[in-house]
């Protein structure tokens, strides 16, 4: 018995660790991104503020108002004292706003696409397109795994796809001022 309880303790600390290995990768790759786009945006100030002017922050910040929801519902899912109903529930809901998420960025991606190929506005919409898209794939990828994680919502489970989750959404909290507002 002890030695079954010792397996199950040292299996969640590897789970964990792997997680949080996902994490830094995943916070370091982003890092690198938006620090390429902040240096291009230093070295090409003028033209970066123009293309800015063909976003569209409205629409982000909807998606931003979608994407927090959806981390709410998270939270809710690994929420020690839920439900197995209430996990699934949450994490479908979580996971379906995800979804809303990415419609909303495929729309807004539709009304800037025509500015894409200026010249003057290549680099920034090459960055913006890179590191939007890299964040729009681990939305619709995690998203997946919180429909998974819905369909056996074991407690360890709920609570690595929603740490990524969160990730995911606070990525989206520092991207969103340095794409549309700055």
């Amino acid at each position: 018995m002890h030695d079954a309880v010792a397996g199950a303790a040292g299996e969640e600390e590897t789970d964990t660790f792997i997680l949080w290995v996902l994490i830094w990768s995943e916070l370091a790759a982003f890092g690198v991104l938006i620090g390429a786009f902040l240096v291009a945006s230093i070295v090409s100030s003028e033209d970066f503020a123009v293309a800015r002017l063909h976003l569209k922050p409205g629409i982000a910040a909807l998606n931003t108002l979608v994407l927090l929801t959806s981390g709410w519902q998270a939270a809710v899912a690994a929420g020690k004292e839920a439900s197995t109903a209430t996990k699934r529930r949450a994490s479908v809901i979580a996971a379906l706003l995800g979804f809303v998420f990415v419609v909303i960025k495929v729309y807004e991606y539709s009304t800037e696409l025509r500015f894409a190929g200026e010249e003057a506005f290549q680099s920034f919409f090459e960055l913006y397109f890179l590191l939007t898209g890299f964040h729009l794939v681990h939305v619709a990828f995690v998203g997946i795994v919180l429909l998974l994680v819905a369909w056996r919502p074991r407690q360890a489970n709920v609570e690595l796809a929603t740490t990524l989750w969160h990730v995911i959404d606070l990525v989206w909290i520092v991207m969103f001022p340095i794409l549309y507002l700055v």
